[in-house]
């Protein structure tokens, strides 16, 4: 459970210095003013060596989302008839994938790679690339637009796609084609699952400590065009299902004199990974049930392994965000379970206290059924992680940047508000980022969002008979 009690003492090394520095002014001052003097003297220098060496701010200046072209959308009745198609010899496979559609949360509009839409699909290396090229292009250049920045300016630059990792790498297709420094910073990471949007965004954090006066720009995304799964396991048919194209690209910086023209501030980045074993990896129930229901829950021992990564997560992002009420209530109950021997349930906190918004990685309906009960969230907590879900699939790690995106497109993100970003991924990772809104954002027409959102948020039904 989480661990509040142990992790609540890190600002007590600040109070007591405080306090320390007070005592001896008073102390000092008694005594004769020229030792009050030197004192001031050195307090002064302490102070000067603290704010030279506190860590650098880090602003989000602005981000672009993906959008794929209407041409590519891939309704359900294309991906029912296609699974027919090519499953014909597996029909308990096409029912799973049938029933996984009708209770996905997936919309009509959502998108697969050219190459997935031929019968039989025979996906080569080159057409990795590009679908690598389309997305991350498209985004890249919707960003410098948006923000107006060079190429030439970027100093850092971070990919992040697990599944597609060619030589020359995805990192290097981005440094040729916009021509930057000779000297960028390049980056790129695989291989780290759904979290790792959030894994490059520390990463770049780190690296703007120790590089002042520098732009970086993070691209998250995966290229599902090679990982088509045509066998009879089940749990591998599931991607299949609900990982659709999308793709990212963040421009962060650590520029004061941008922090004015900012979107966001980064608060906070927490990173936890929980072993796995082979069970985690089994996504899915058993064939049927009684009543010939084909099983689509996510495993129960998948979910535990993710339920204690999450509580290792908020467990150290909680001390770092929650008011002081929401600690104090969790360090009474423990007390009263672990001492006192009542038989009361744990105390989740509130953290609807510490979070104006919440952006759940939209990896299907049953991981935001969890978190918004586990969280005691509500519809309209959740809506934006719902509803990137039904018009955009799950694209892994890019998918918090589209239910940002979407907040934003819908007016809601004001000056002061706290987002938390949650990220689910393979290992099994639970990765978080918060961020402070620096201004009122209005809806732009250059949005993923901006044709569509005025139809947004949409009933959606439990299940959709196909």
């Amino acid at each position: 459970m989480f661990k509040f009690a142990t992790q609540s003492y890190h600002h007590i090394p600040k109070l007591f210095l405080i306090t320390l520095i007070l005592a001896i002014s008073i102390q000092t001052f008694k005594q004769s003013p020229y030792h009050l003097l030197t004192f001031a003297l050195l307090t002064i220098s302490v102070l000067t060596f603290y704010l030279l060496n506190k860590p650098r701010t880090v602003y989000l200046i602005d981000f672009a989302c993906f959008k794929p072209p209407s041409i590519l959308r891939v309704p359900y009745a294309t991906a029912a008839e296609h699974g027919r198609i090519i499953l014909a010899s597996q029909p308990k496979s096409i029912a799973f994938q049938v029933k996984i559609f009708e209770r996905s949360g997936l919309g009509e509009e959502t998108c697969l790679p050219h190459p997935l839409h031929y019968l039989p699909p025979s996906p080569t290396m080159m057409d990795a690339r590009d679908e690598s090229q389309l997305v991350i292009f498209s985004a890249m250049d919707s960003l410098f637009k948006q923000t107006g920045i060079s190429p030439k300016e970027i100093d850092i630059l971070i990919v992040n796609c697990s599944l597609f990792a060619p030589t020359p790498s995805i990192s290097a297709m981005v440094v040729n084609k916009y021509k930057m420094r000779s000297n960028v910073k390049s980056f790129n990471l695989s291989g780290m699952g759904c979290s790792a949007g959030l894994i490059s965004i520390d990463f770049a954090k780190n690296l703007l400590q120790v590089h002042p006066e520098s732009n970086a720009v993070v691209i998250s995304t995966e290229i599902i065009t090679p990982n088509s799964y045509m066998g009879k396991e089940r749990s591998m048919l599931l991607p299949n299902c609900l990982f659709r194209m999308g793709g990212a690209a963040i421009l962060l910086t650590n520029k004061r004199s941008q922090g004015k023209h900012a979107k966001y501030k980064l608060l906070h980045v927490v990173r936890t990974h929980k072993g796995s074993d082979d069970k985690s990896y089994r996504c899915v129930t058993q064939e049927e049930d009684k009543e010939g229901h084909v099983g689509i829950a996510l495993n129960l021992d998948l979910m535990v392994i993710a339920g204690n990564s999450l509580k290792s997560n908020i467990s150290t992002i909680g001390p770092l965000v929650l008011p002081v009420s929401e600690q104090l209530k969790f360090l009474i109950n423990m007390l009263k379970r672990k001492i006192l021997k009542l038989a009361i349930k744990p105390y989740i906190p509130d953290f609807k206290k510490a979070f104006d918004h919440f952006c759940i990685h939209a990896g299907g309906r049953a991981v935001i059924d969890e978190l918004q009960k586990s969280l005691r969230l509500s519809a309209e907590h959740v809506e934006a992680s719902r509803m990137t879900l039904h018009r955009f699939g799950n694209t892994s790690s890019s998918s918090l940047w589209y239910e940002i995106g979407y907040m934003e497109a819908k007016g809601r993100m004001n000056k002061g508000d706290r987002v938390w970003q949650i990220g689910f991924g393979s290992g099994f990772k639970c990765n978080s980022a918060v961020w402070e809104c620096n201004k009122n954002i209005e809806a732009t027409k250059s949005s993923a969002w901006a044709d569509c959102i005025h139809r947004y948020p949409v009933n959606e039904p439990e299940i959709v008979k196909l």
